[in-house]
């Protein structure tokens, strides 16, 4: 889930093509929805707002759009401020998670709208339909209507309108949220392969954060109207700068307790239930500080003494084991919580474990985090 490699071009790699500069929104004139954002985007980069409802990754996007305007900040498109600019006149194609066409127009009709909106003749406009529909695998479909078409279909039209007018820039917002769990991890890759193909700069709204992790370049992880942490996938699932990144990427193993010690990039912790662990700190710098110790599920293993040196070793109690195919999941009472889960490939040398049974599990320190409480 977090093996692909970050890809920006490597000649625009330094050029920001987009760019927030100190923007805030408030709807009321009192609460800040978005507060004092400073982010930019390279050219050719896929960047993903993700973040709960309500955490203003929306608002980010509809402001880059234009369909909101920025309370305080500038926001700049290719060193160009677009604040005052209307949304038609900012080049900017868009797909929305409701699709968005129109129902009285064929497929064709509504990949034209934009292009006749830009002065586009007739026989250009044909041209750049055709190309666009080839490209979402849809030039079949050009005379039917959205009513004809399935939620899949319809997705690929709004994504070749989006397209279909050669923008530098596209937003998506929540784009794959009606479709179901098969097609839309195959539209994942569809959109991240037009991506690529065609070099264009993606700015992608999700809450799904599977998803913000098999498509971007980096991820910009948003709560109450802040940047969280921005970084690549990998680094965001591996490395979490705070409790709520960890948490709210990928599953979390997480046991409560206190720094007993801190130093050189070290943090012993002793759990409410007694136990001492060794966990690299996070956010957390002071002997005595409540922590939240993080653990990945697939970090986790049944045979420790199998694990090299200084492996960490601890008692658990098992309460459920889930076969999953191509894994088995397996939930366990650990120092005092009965939600710690350890993640394991289905292999010929793992045997099926029973409720009740108690057996001694382990982790490499390293994959243990001393995280703000």
């Amino acid at each position: 889930m977090t093996g692909r490699e970050t890809r920006v071009p490597s000649e625009t790699a330094n050029a920001t093509f987009v760019e927030f500069d100190r923007v805030q929104k408030s709807y009321d004139g009192i609460s800040l929805v978005v507060k004092d954002l400073n982010l930019t985007v390279a050219k050719g980069e896929f960047l993903t707002m993700l973040g709960p409802s309500g955490s203003g990754k929306t608002t980010c996007l509809m402001m880059l759009a234009g369909f909101e305007t920025a309370t305080n900040g500038e926001i700049r498109l290719d060193g160009r401020p677009i604040n005052l600019v209307p949304p038609h006149k900012r080049g900017i194609g868009m797909v929305f998670q409701n699709y968005a066409l129109f129902p009285h127009m064929t497929v064709a009709e509504n990949l034209a709208f934009p292009l006749e909106v830009r002065g586009m003749g007739k026989s250009e406009r044909e041209a750049k339909i055709t190309r666009a529909l080839d490209m979402v695998q849809m030039g079949a479909f050009a005379a039917r209507r959205p009513a004809q078409l399935s939620g899949g279909q319809q997705q690929r039209i709004a994504l070749a309108r989006a397209l279909v007018f050669d923008p530098a820039l596209v937003l998506m917002d929540e784009p794959l949220g009606a479709l179901d769990k098969q097609l839309r991890e195959h539209m994942q890759f569809e959109i991240k392969h037009l991506h690529e193909s065609l070099g264009i700069t993606v700015v992608y709204v999700t809450h799904d954060q599977g998803e913000a992790l098999t498509m971007s370049d980096r991820v910009a992880v948003f709560n109450d109207g802040v940047v969280q942490q921005l970084a690549p996938p990998d680094e965001l699932y591996e490395r979490p700068v705070n409790s709520f990144v960890a948490q709210f990427i990928g599953e979390n193993n997480k046991l409560h307790g206190r720094i007993e010690e801190i130093e050189d990039g070290r943090a012993l912790v002793r759990l409410d239930t007694g136990e001492l662990i060794d966990a690299t700190p996070v956010n957390v710098s002071a002997k005595g500080q409540r922590t939240l110790v993080s653990i990945r599920p697939e970090r986790v293993e049944f045979k420790p003494e199998m694990m090299p040196d200084g492996a960490h070793t601890i008692e658990a109690e098992v309460l459920e084991f889930i076969y999953m195919g191509d894994l088995y999941r397996t939930r366990l009472r650990v120092a005092g919580s009965d939600d710690f889960v350890i993640k394991s490939r289905n292999t010929l040398t793992q045997r099926r474990l029973q409720p009740g049974e108690r057996i001694r599990i382990g982790w490499a320190p390293q994959d243990a985090r001393a995280l703000d409480a």
